[in-house]
C-alpha cells in the first residue's frame, strides 16, 4: 500500500519544519477524557521508520472527571490551557505536524477547533470526534482530508448485543467476502473463517487461543442469515406478546391490593359478600335473586320490614352501613390513583410495571444510541437520568420510551423502572460510581439480571467482575480508541471487534522490504493471543484465504490479519524496516515535557 503523493509532502514539509531535528511523526491530540487517554496508549505504542511517534496532548488547566484523560501518562508533551486557538495550537507545535485529533465531547467546540487549527496548519490530517451526524457531514465537506468519527456509534451495538445476550453484531466486507462474528454453534463449520475467542468461561475469556478448534466464538463467512442481536431481539418481543395480557392482569390485581385503602375495599366487599349469601339463604332465593337483593340492598337501601326475621333484620342494617362506607372508599380508591399518576408524572416516575424489558442508565451519547437501537428492534426500553434535559431526553420523547428523572443508584428509582422484572440493565452514565451502585441494587432487586455495566477504568471493571460477579462490564473509549488512533495514523482499520472487554483489530499490512518479516514463511506472523493471520496478497494480486505457513513473505505482500492492539503493534515493527542511524552530529531528540 504506498503512501500518496500529496501525504509524503506533506509529512516531509512538516519535518522541515520542525526546528528540534526530532524527525519522527509529530501528532497533536486534543481532549480530556477516557477516550483521548486511550488513544494517546495507542499512538505511543505505535512505531515508525524513524522511531516511535511523538505525541502532544492539549488538556483543560484542571480535571473534569475522575477518569484518565491522558495527562499522566509518561513519554509525550502536555499542554495545559482552556482555550484550542491559534496560539495554544502553535504552543502545541501543531505546525508541520503529522496529525490533529479533537476529542472533546462538544461537537460544535470541536468544530470551531477544527477552523482556528486550518489557520495553523492547512495540511493537516484531521480526526473528530462528533455527535451529530449533520454537523459531521458538514465537517467532511469543510475538510476533505479529515475522518469524522463517532464513538458512541461504534460501542453502542456491543452494549446492545449484550442486553440481548448475543455477542457484538459485527460484519464487515473484505477480499470479496462478507464476514461476521458469530458462536461456533450457530454457523456451518465449512463457513468458519477463523477461532477469535474461548469464552465459555466468564471469568477467564482468552482470545486468539492457539487450539482454533477451542474457540466457541469465531469469524465465519455470511451466508444470509440474521445476525444474533436481530433474533434475540425478535425473541424478546415474541414472548413479550405472550405473556402481556395475563402479566397485566396480574399487576393490576398486585397493586390494588398491596394499598390500604384496596385491603379495607376488599375486606368490605368480603363482609358484603359473606352477609349477602346468608340472607339468600334465609330467604330462600336464587343466585341471581340473592345477587340483586345484595346489590339493591348495599347501594340504596330497602324499606323497613319489622315482620322479618331478627337475623334478617340484623343483616340488612349490617348491609345497609356496609354500603354507606363501601362509596366513600371506592371514592377514594378513584381519587388515590389519579393523584398517584399526577405525583408519577411530574416526578418522572413510572406507576406501571413492566417485565422482560430493557432498562437504560443515562441517556449521554452511548445512552441515547442504544436506546434507539434497542427501540429499533421493537424491545420496550425504560430510561433513567439524573438531568431531565439530558442529551437524548427529546429522542426517548419522540420514540415513547418512559424517561425516569433520579439517581439511578437508589433502589426507589430502580424500583420505579420495574428492574425486579427486567431482562437486562445497561448502565453507561458517565460516573463510575453511579454505575456501580446502579448495578449491585439492581442484583439485589433481581439476582438473575444481565448486567452491561459501563466503567471506565479498566482495572477497576475487572475487579468489579471479580468481586461482585458483574461479567459483562465495557468501556467505550476502549472500543473506540483503535479506530480513532488508525485513523489518525491513516491506517485502515477494516472492523473492530469487542469480545468482553478485549478490542480485536482486522487490518490489512503490508510488508516493507527489508523489514523482519522480509524473507521469512507466514508462520511466523501468528501468535497466539496476539494475532492471527486470516489472508495474504502477494503485490498485484487477490487475497488468498488459504493460507500456506510455509510460503515466504516477499517485500510488497499484504498481510490481513486479526489482532489485539499489543499484538499489531508488535507485527507492525516487522513488517518496517529499522530506522537509519542518525548522522554524526545531529541533534538529540527534544524529550517530552509538562
Amino acid at each position: 500500500m504506498v503512501e500518496p503523493l500529496r501525504d509524503r509532502a506533506r509529512r516531509a514539509t512538516g519535518w522541515r519544519l520542525r526546528m528540534n531535528g526530532d524527525v519522527r511523526p509529530h501528532y497533536v491530540i486534543c481532549g480530556s477524557d477516557p477516550l483521548a487517554y486511550w488513544v494517546v496508549k495507542a499512538l505511543l505504542a505505535t512505531e515508525s521508520p524513524a522511531g516511535r511517534v511523538r505525541v502532544t496532548l492539549v488538556v483543560p488547566e484542571r480535571r473534569r472527571s475522575d477518569g484518565p484523560d491522558g495527562r499522566d501518562v509518561e513519554g509525550l508533551q502536555v499542554i495545559r490551557t482552556d482555550r484550542l486557538d491559534e496560539a495554544t495550537y502553535r504552543r502545541a507545535g501543531l505546525t508541520g505536524a503529522d496529525g490533529l485529533a479533537l476529542l472533546h465531547q462538544d461537537d460544535v467546540g470541536n468544530m470551531h477547533a477544527a477552523l482556528c487549527a486550518q489557520e495553523v496548519e492547512p495540511r493537516l490530517r484531521l480526526v473528530v470526534r462528533m455527535f451529530n451526524t449533520s454537523l459531521a457531514n458538514g465537517l467532511r465537506q469543510l475538510f476533505p482530508d479529515s475522518a469524522v468519527l463517532s464513538d458512541a456509534s461504534m460501542a453502542a451495538p456491543a452494549f446492545v448485543a449484550a442486553a440481548l445476550g448475543e455477542l457484538a453484531p459485527t460484519h464487515f466486507r473484505h477480499g470479496g467476502r462478507t464476514l461476521y462474528v458469530a458462536r461456533r454453534a450457530d454457523v456451518r463449520p465449512g463457513d468458519v473463517v477463523c477461532g477469535l475467542a474461548v469464552t465459555t468461561d466468564p471469568a477467564l475469556v482468552r482470545v486468539l487461543p492457539a487450539d482454533e478448534a477451542a474457540a466457541d466464538v469465531v469469524l465465519a463467512e455470511a451466508t444470509g442469515q440474521p445476525p444474533g442481536t436481530e433474533l434475540a431481539a425478535r425473541r424478546l418481543v415474541r414472548a413479550r406478546r405472550r405473556r402481556q395480557p395475563v402479566a397485566v392482569l396480574l399487576r393490576a390485581i398486585r397493586s390494588f391490593a398491596t394499598r390500604k385503602i384496596g385491603m379495607a375495599v376488599l375486606l368490605l366487599l368480603a363482609v358484603i359478600a359473606v352477609l349477602g349469601w346468608l340472607n339468600a339463604r334465609a330467604a330462600d332465593l336464587n343466585w341471581t335473586e340473592a345477587l340483586y337483593l345484595t346489590l339493591v340492598t348495599t347501594l340504596s337501601g330497602q324499606d323497613p320490614d319489622v315482620t322479618k326475621a331478627a337475623a334478617a333484620q340484623v343483616m340488612q342494617v349490617v348491609l345497609n352501613l356496609a354500603g354507606l362506607a363501601l362509596i366513600p372508599l371506592i371514592t377514594a380508591v378513584v381519587v388515590d390513583g389519579i393523584v398517584n399518576a399526577r405525583l408519577a408524572l411530574h416526578a418522572g416516575r413510572i406507576q406501571p410495571d413492566r417485565s422482560g424489558h430493557v432498562v437504560v442508565v443515562g441517556l449521554g451519547n452511548i445512552g441515547t444510541r442504544v436506546m434507539a437501537q434497542l427501540n429499533d428492534f421493537g424491545v420496550e426500553v425504560v430510561a433513567i437520568d439524573r438531568n431531565p434535559d439530558a442529551r437524548g431526553a427529546a429522542l426517548a420523547q419522540r420514540l415513547g420510551v418512559p424517561l425516569i428523572v433520579g439517581d439511578a443508584g437508589l433502589e426507589e428509582t430502580l424500583g420505579a423502572a420495574s428492574v425486579d422484572t427486567c431482562q437486562a440493565l445497561v448502565v453507561v452514565s458517565a460516573d463510575d460510581g453511579t454505575n456501580l451502585r446502579a448495578a449491585l441494587n439492581a442484583r439485589s432487586l433481581n439476582p438473575e439480571v444481565r448486567v452491561v455495566l459501563r466503567l471506565f477504568d479498566g482495572d477497576f471493571a475487572e475487579r468489579i467482575q471479580t468481586a461482585f460477579g458483574i461479567g459483562i462490564s465495557r468501556s467505550v473509549s476502549y472500543l473506540a480508541a483503535p479506530s480513532f488512533a488508525a485513523a489518525l495514523l491513516d491506517r485502515a482499520v477494516i472492523a473492530t471487534i469487542p469480545v468482553d472487554r478485549h478490542a480485536l483489530l482486522v487490518t490489512e499490512v503490508p510488508v516493507v522490504a527489508g523489514s523482519p518479516l522480509d524473507g521469512r514463511p507466514l508462520a511466523a506472523v501468528a501468535r497466539p493471543g496476539e494475532v492471527r493471520l486470516l489472508a495474504h496478497a502477494r503485490a498485484g494480486q487477490r487475497l488468498d484465504w488459504s493460507v500456506d505457513p510455509r510460503m515466504v513473505i516477499n517485500a510488497g505482500d499484504r498481510l490481513t490479519v486479526v489482532a489485539r492492539r499489543a499484538g499489531l503493534s508488535a507485527l507492525l515493527r516487522e513488517t518496517t524496516p529499522p530506522p537509519p542511524p542518525a548522522p554524526a552530529g545531529a541533534p538529540a531528540p527534544r524529550q517530552p515535557e509538562e
